[in-house]
């Protein structure tokens, strides 16, 4: 009992830590663009998805150790923007490869509940 006590308050504590649940996510998408089929189309674009979602996780942890305000902000400012290119990625894979429909939109889901919470973060470090 205790051991599930446990994991419910790390799954909360996870649920609220960006830089992890960014981390969860971009391994989501490798694992997942891993799995597609090989053709000419998807070989374009996993390597999209696999710069803008890795490049999320670049900006997020070069964020954490800026040292100005600014900094911080063109940094989350950066996450926001691949957030949303790796969406549209995921998207697009989604359309074209139907058997992955159900299992993509969880991902891309989770996609825009990150650049939401990143936008967020903007805004208030912004006021």
């Amino acid at each position: 009992m205790a051991n599930t006590t446990n994991n419910s308050i790390e799954s909360r504590e996870n649920k609220y830590d960006i830089h992890k649940r960014i981390y969860d996510f971009i391994i989501r998408a490798i694992k997942l663009v891993n799995q597609l089929p090989r053709n000419q189309a998807n070989q374009v674009i996993t390597g999209q998805v696999l710069r803008s979602v890795t490049s999320i996780g670049a900006n997020d942890q070069e964020a954490d150790g800026t040292l100005t305000k600014k900094d911080f902000i063109h940094c989350y400012t950066m996450v926001r923007k691949e957030g949303k290119e790796t969406i549209f990625w995921l998207s697009l894979i989604s359309d074209t490869n139907p058997s992955f429909k159900p299992r993509m939109s969880q991902i891309i889901q989770e996609g825009k509940e990150i650049v939401a919470i990143v936008s967020a973060i903007i805004n208030k470090s912004r006021s």
